[in-house]
């Protein structure tokens, strides 16, 4: 019997695309589930605009709750997540890579046990702690964030390639293979949903970690959030609050597509 071909015709793209198994495919499979979130958090916004907006705002919710003022804490969080997320991912997945070789196995403990410190240091107090040391700033909030969003993405990166079966590994070398095609042909393919959920984790962390930059003059949603909890103005703290949820739960929707997209077919 033949089997049933796997690839159907994108007639948006208009090219051949791969089955259910292909990026897009897995995404068309989960479309009605991918679709809520969003919709979920266009309509909380939708009601939380209208609610700001139908108010009768004094001096200080004014001066927060305008167009420019929300821009530009939102585009600074927003910029400090980014950043954060990267340097994480450009610091913890080498480190991960570089501690699961045979010949660095023995500072892995050492490694995992620096970033269950930094982790385990509450985020308002490394922050702290980091600018009596470096000085106030947008510095200080991005290596704050860095340590404390490094533990997921390094803990997955070691677990996603400890995971990979060594009968793979042992094939493939017995293919003649080197090391360095043996991990970038086996064992990081099938490693990347777990360094991916582990991204996702930190992104999601980080997130919601950057509104204490607020505290060092980095600026950030956490601005708006703390004048109202200060000034006694609630109507600053709920549209904030729901502000950072909800970029922080848009940032994880993100971070589930990416799984979707980036997870190698098969698996």
């Amino acid at each position: 019997m033949t089997a049933a071909p796997t690839t159907t015709v994108d007639p948006q793209l208009g090219r051949r695309v791969g089955g259910a198994d292909s990026a897009l495919g897995r995404l068309r499979a989960r479309w009605k589930g991918l679709v809520i979130r969003p919709i979920v958090l266009i309509v909380v916004l939708v009601v939380l605009w209208l609610s700001v907006h139908g108010r009768q705002l004094d001096s200080i919710e004014a001066r927060s709750l305008n167009r420019h003022e929300i821009t530009t804490e939102l585009m600074d969080h927003i910029k400090l997540s980014l950043a954060s997320t990267v340097l994480t991912i450009a610091i913890a997945v080498p480190l991960g890579i570089l501690l699961n070789r045979r010949g660095a196995r023995f500072i892995k403990p050492i490694g995992l046990g620096l970033g269950n410190i930094g982790q385990a240091v509450p985020s308002i107090g490394l922050i702290v702690l980091l600018a009596l040391w470096i000085g106030d700033g947008f510095r200080t909030a991005l290596i704050a964030l860095v340590v404390y969003s490094t533990l997921p993405v390094l803990r997955n990166t070691i677990v996603g390639l400890e995971s990979v079966d060594p009968t793979l590994i042992e094939a493939a070398r017995g293919m003649g293979m080197s090391r360095r095609a043996v991990l970038g042909r086996i064992e990081l393919p099938l490693a990347v949903p777990v360094i991916l959920a582990g991204i996702r984790t930190a992104l999601v962390l980080t997130v919601a970690s950057a509104v204490l930059a607020t505290f060092i003059g980095a600026g950030g949603l956490g601005g708006g959030l703390v004048v109202g909890l200060g000034q006694n103005r609630p109507i600053l703290s709920v549209t904030f609050g729901v502000m950072v949820a909800a970029l922080a739960l848009l940032a994880d929707w993100l971070g589930l597509i990416a799984e979707e997209v980036l997870r190698p077919r098969g698996m």
